[in-house]
């Protein structure tokens, strides 16, 4: 079994990776890809988030711009760190080897005994850029779950999810070339919440990290609460749920598309429950225990913050 996870680094995504360490095989490696910030940004924080977590799977970078248009960021909601923090952030780290996210990807698919599985928890540039180039390598993959789309509704724009919308075309190429998607969209990750009161447990783990991780915490939180809300959606980690523990997780075929046009409509996601089974091309991600949910992705936190 194979775990690969491509990451484009802000708190969520660390959140996600340490559910993914605590529960999963050991991580075999991961691909950086532009989102929630620029994607020197990215990487600044990849190698920070190994210096302060002791990290020793190999982190790859990959794609830097969408396969088409302009890049687009999460950076006017997360900051330029790209995640943020209501004290300490990451610590300063020397960047990483240039080692290509895509060369890793094609030699982890070569090499590894099924079921490769991947988590991304960004725009799916990279693995697009995979679909496109070795398509043979692509079909290798068992299980790509991924946290984006919205069933409903969007959130960067009033029809677009980011992850969606930051490179809608590269989600084109990975429903046309039929990859086993898992989408863990909005609407699912919209009922699991974190409030202000998850932070104290956190930060009295009492460990080398916990004050860190409580700061990161509650800086994700204020997202919500300065908006007005009781809390925030915890959105990478509940991907990193459906990856782990896909029993909490209900999942329902559908036929997905998504739209390439559209000043108002671009990168929304067309989730057909109604269309025929032959036409059903991925599934996603339609309930979530949330209790089970909360508990793995706090636990995780915790567990690291006591270390």
């Amino acid at each position: 079994m194979g775990v690969w996870i491509d990451t484009d680094m802000g708190f969520d995504d660390i959140a996600a990776i340490l559910v993914v360490a605590r529960r999963a095989e050991p991580i075999d490696g991961i691909s950086l890809v532009f989102g929630n910030s620029g994607f020197d940004r990215v990487r600044q924080n990849a190698a920070s988030a190994a210096a302060a977590f002791a990290w020793s799977f190999p982190i790859h970078n990959g794609r830097a711009l969408p396969v088409l248009g302009r890049l687009e960021t999460a950076e006017s909601i997360l900051s330029e760190a790209g995640m943020l923090t209501a004290g300490r952030s990451l610590p300063a780290a020397p960047l990483l080897s240039e080692s290509n996210a895509f060369t890793a990807l094609c030699h982890w698919l070569e090499t590894t005994d099924a079921p490769r599985r991947i988590l991304a928890l960004g725009p799916l540039t990279n693995i697009a850029a995979l679909a496109l180039a070795r398509p043979d390598l692509a079909e290798k993959i068992d299980d790509l779950t991924w946290m984006g789309g919205g069933v409903t509704a969007g959130n960067h724009t009033a029809s677009a999810e980011f992850n969606a919308f930051a490179d809608p075309e590269a989600l084109a190429i990975v429903l046309a070339h039929n990859l086993p998607l898992r989408m863990v969209d909005l609407d699912l990750c919209r009922k699991v919440i974190a409030t202000p009161s998850d932070v104290g447990p956190v930060r009295a783990a009492g460990g080398r990290n916990a004050a860190l991780l409580a700061d990161l915490l509650a800086g994700y939180i204020s997202i919500g609460t300065s908006r007005g809300r009781p809390g925030m959606a915890i959105y990478d980690p509940c991907a990193a749920v459906a990856f782990v523990r896909p029993e909490a997780v209900t999942f329902t075929q559908a036929r997905i598309d998504v739209e390439l046009g559209g000043t108002l409509t671009r990168g929304r996601t067309v989730v057909d429950v109604r269309a025929a089974a032959e036409r059903h091309n991925a599934v996603f991600a339609s309930d979530i225990d949330v209790t089970a949910a909360r508990d793995l992705i706090l636990g995780a936190l915790i567990a690291e913050a006591q270390l």
